[in-house]
């Protein structure tokens, strides 16, 4: 019995040192994955702005941050971490600050103004559209918001979500993924690390329990035989 608790033991320690060293070699992989995304964010140079005061801006104001914020975290639903938001280092390279840097482009195409010109006179639906410059707000409409045969959407729809806008837009959200995914791995490793720690401790814990037993086993044996022997003299 104290043998087989014994190579348990160490079968115990084998694993857990297997679970360690994955876990060693998956931290390792995640800060490689969050070092290349902090350098394709600094070759980008992409990067928020703070005031003197550590204060989160946009276009110069405490103000428009703030109601970007609230943009992200209302209107999107997207739990921000504050802690990701660090004056000290602007660079956009965690979850929370792709998605601001999402929100800043997303919400300022959603509350611009497109000029749009029309070069003769149109007529949509009985309503008629002299030839003119017009000013167009987008009022927080998305792509597939605007009527594209409206002779003043359609051109709106173009020039306010522009290929450009779009880009930006996806590039922040592979980001944000990208984000999520490397938290989720370095969770996982901390995770394996946990199992493996917790399986070296119970293995040694059977090691060192069964070879005390072993010990007690042996002594009582000893003394049996220490009795028995004064008995027969």
């Amino acid at each position: 019995m104290v043998g087989r608790l014994t190579k348990l033991g160490y079968v115990l320690i084998a694993v857990g040192l297997v679970f360690v060293v994955a876990a060693g070699v998956a931290y390792l992989r995640t800060q490689e994955g969050y070092d290349s995304l902090s350098k394709f964010s600094e070759a980008q140079n992409v990067t928020l702005s703070y005031n003197e005061d550590g204060q989160l801006i946009d276009r110069g104001t405490v103000e428009g941050a703030q109601a970007i914020m609230d943009f992200l975290e209302n209107e999107w639903g997207y739990a921000v971490v504050g802690s990701e938001l660090d004056p000290n280092d602007p660079l956009v390279n965690t979850g929370s600050e792709y998605m601001f840097q999402m929100a800043t482009v997303t919400f300022h195409v959603l509350n611009g103004t497109q000029t749009v010109v029309l070069t003769e006179d149109a007529e949509y639906n009985g309503e008629s559209f002299p030839a003119g410059t017009y000013e167009v707000a987008v009022d927080g409409r998305y792509w597939t918001d605007f009527d594209r045969s409206h002779p003043l959407e359609g051109p709106a729809r173009s020039q306010a979500w522009t290929g450009t806008a779009h880009g930006i837009v996806g590039e922040l959200g592979v980001g944000t993924v990208t984000h999520s995914t490397l938290k989720l791995a370095l969770a996982l490793a901390g995770l394996f690390a946990g199992v493996g720690l917790v399986s070296m401790l119970g293995g040694g814990g059977l090691v060192w329990a069964a070879r005390g037993s072993d010990k007690k086993d042996a002594k009582f044996v000893t003394d049996a035989v220490v009795d028995k022997e004064l008995s027969d003299a």
